[in-house]
Parts: structure tokens; C-alpha cells; sequence
């Protein structure tokens, strides 16, 4: 259950196969680089192949539906075509304060966190979850049959 006044915090990183402006992109004309779309790991990871994204969410659930129930699924079925593998785990969870807005830095520093001392409630994954107040969640809760 979603505690008043949190909402859930995600970070998750890719490493593309080509530059964004390669070719390989297929339909690529254009991205702004910086404010828009997926943020770039040239700063944190000294590597611009890398994609940053951060996102928050009302509930486990709502990050849930887009992910994997909505047209977003479709292209994740297909990420081995523009993405190479990275070591795991690429996503990291996190509650904040409602209105709070990780910065990149930030959100790198849990995923980096999590890869080091496993899930906690400081960062977790979507299969080793914790509620707001910090306590483990069971996976299956949050995602509800049919």
C-alpha cells in the first residue's frame, strides 16, 4: 500500500547498440539533447551510449501498467534490437516525498547502491520490492490477476 504523501521513483539504464544518430536507429531524424527524452550517461558514466531514464510514479502499480500492459510493452519485447545488455540490475525503485524529482545523479547513486548491498529500502527491484514505510512487499501484490 502507498503511504501518504510518496510516491515511487525509477530509474533504469540501457546501452544503445548504435549512437542515436546512427542509421541502425531505424526512423531516427532528430533529439534534443538535453530536457527531452531519455538523458544521455555521457556526464555520469562517461559514455553517451548510455540512456538514463527516470521517472515517478502514484504507485508501483501505475509504473506496472505502462511498462508492461500499455504500447510501451511492445517496444521492452523488443529492446535486444536497438539495446545491448548491461550488468544487472538496470532498474532501481526507490519511495520519495510526493513532488520530489530525482536528479540523474541521484538516481545513478541508487542504482548503484542496489548493485552493491542488494535491495533494501533505499533501492529495490521490481521483483524484491518494499512499501513506503520500508517494509518488503510480495511482488504478486501489486499486480493483480487477468
Amino acid at each position: 500500500m502507498v503511504g501518504t504523501g510518496s510516491e515511487l521513483a525509477q530509474v533504469n539504464i540501457a546501452r544503445l547498440r548504435a549512437p542515436l544518430s546512427a542509421p541502425q536507429q531505424h526512423g531516427f531524424v532528430w533529439r534534443h539533447h538535453a530536457g527531452f527524452g531519455h538523458l544521455t550517461g555521457e556526464d555520469i558514466f562517461d559514455d553517451e551510449s548510455i540512456l538514463i531514464n527516470i521517472s515517478v510514479w502514484q504507485s508501483y502499480q501505475d509504473l506496472h501498467n505502462f511498462t508492461y500492459r500499455s504500447r510501451h510493452g511492445h517496444y521492452l519485447r523488443r529492446r535486444g534490437e536497438w539495446l545491448t545488455p548491461l550488468p544487472s540490475p538496470t532498474t532501481a525503485l526507490w519511495w520519495v516525498k510526493s513532488g520530489v524529482r530525482p536528479s540523474p545523479a541521484e538516481a545513478v547513486a541508487r542504482l548503484q547502491y542496489l548493485r552493491r548491498y542488494g535491495p533494501s529500502p533505499q533501492a529495490f527491484t521490481v521483483r524484491h520490492r518494499y512499501d513506503s514505510a520500508g517494509r518488503p512487499e510480495r511482488a504478486a501484490a501489486a499486480t493483480p490477476a487477468g
